[in-house]
């Protein structure tokens, strides 16, 4: 099979990550931080130097600011309503169009339960969001921006310290770097950034099941999760001091460990990286431009995404025919990003290709000529 659709789970993994994984889950196991034996303090070691390796790797706050979660998903519940229930007052909140649901749904959630107000950003004429959109939305009591870092339909990219400087100090970035976290180099500190939410299984090369929140020494989350943490046990409240305080019940060992074997394997060539995934991404939209009835929808990127529609083929039939006909994975549909797909055309969804950094040329024309095929083929009726 052709693997096609990183930008939902990447298919191949740095041997490092699956070394990793095989060893934390064959060997002895213990639980870390809720023992004083030697394998628990070990493993309790091994998870704080995984905390240095995100936040070094991320320009972070340091590493007790550096939370594990199961998912971006999860990261970003923790930041957004954990800002919510610690702000004042009913805080005007700042978002776009491009979001995943993953951001739509909880801001969408405190908008229904009137604990915010909120802007949602449309998109410019380059199908894109710029600084300049967020500075004209701010009101006196704005508190925050959520936004994606690239969006996981088109891979289109909003400039993160751009926005920092366009906005008030006082505004806090959240941001969500599901699909440019692995893939563009991101550095909390020089962007301004107060929370970033990392998925671990994309383009950080960790697997299932792993993900992170980090965020600045001015912003201080409420918990989502309240429970275990092996600290403070006599508190009937989560423990003041993080990442205990955000970090309920057992961790999820083998994934922290993947996403940090993710994040040392990236050092020193995801520049590289993206440089590699743009001039893919550059052959995949130019290839399918020059073929009858496809649109393109993207421009070339270092996030691996282009995305693109046949007139007279739904998005999920399209992928579906490559998959039973080619034996190419890609994925059709709205992406969990409603409010893009309508931005850009309406509620039908798109094709989406979503390449990695192990992906080849070769494996493109390969694409290039089923999309082809296909596209033909749908028009004959």
């Amino acid at each position: 099979m052709i693997y096609f659709d990183n930008a939902a789970t990447g298919g191949q993994k740095p041997p490092a990550v699956t070394q990793a994984v095989c060893a934390a889950v064959c060997g002895m196991n213990a639980n870390p931080g809720r023992s004083g034996h030697e394998l628990s303090v070990a493993f309790a070691e091994t998870l704080l130097q995984c905390r240095k390796t995100l936040d070094g790797f991320f320009g972070g706050y340091g590493f007790e600011r550096t939370v594990f979660t199961k998912n971006c998903t999860e990261a970003l519940n923790a930041a957004i309503f954990g800002f919510a229930r610690t702000a004042r007052g009913k805080p005007h909140v700042i978002s776009t169009v491009m979001e995943h649901n993953s951001v739509l749904r909880p801001l969408k959630a405190l908008e229904r339960a009137g604990k915010i107000s909120l802007t949602l950003l449309g998109l410019n004429e380059a199908g894109g969001i710029d600084a300049e959109d967020f500075a004209a939305a701010v009101r006196q009591d704005t508190a925050a921006a959520v936004f994606t870092l690239a969006s996981n339909v088109t891979g289109a990219a909003v400039d993160p310290a751009k926005v920092r400087a366009a906005l008030p100090a006082h505004v806090l970035l959240l941001c969500d770097g599901a699909q440019a976290c692995g893939h563009i180099p991101v550095d909390m500190k020089k962007a301004g950034i107060d929370a970033l939410c990392v998925a671990g299984h994309k383009g950080m090369h960790g697997i299932a099941g792993s993900g992170a929140l980090l965020f600045s020494d001015r912003f201080s989350p409420a918990p989502l999760l309240y429970g275990g943490t092996g600290s403070d046990s006599e508190n009937e409240d989560m423990p003041a001091f993080y990442p205990d305080r955000l970090e309920a019940g057992t961790l999820n060992y083998p994934a922290a460990l993947s996403l940090a074997e993710g994040a040392r394997h990236l050092a020193g060539r995801i520049k590289e990286n993206g440089t590699y995934l743009t001039e893919m991404t550059q052959a995949v939209c130019d290839g399918l431009a020059r073929r009858k009835n496809l649109r393109v929808y993207s421009r070339p990127n270092p996030f691996g995404i282009a995305a693109f529609a046949c007139e007279a083929l739904s998005s999920e039939l399209f992928a579906q025919e490559l998959s039973d006909r080619y034996g190419i994975a890609v994925r059709g549909g709205l992406h969990c990003a409603p409010l893009m797909h309508r931005a850009l055309h309406g509620a039908g969804g798109l094709v989406r290709v979503s390449l990695s950094e192990f992906n080849t040329p070769h494996e493109v024309c390969v694409f290039l000529h089923a999309a082809e095929k296909i596209a033909a083929a749908a028009t004959s009726f």
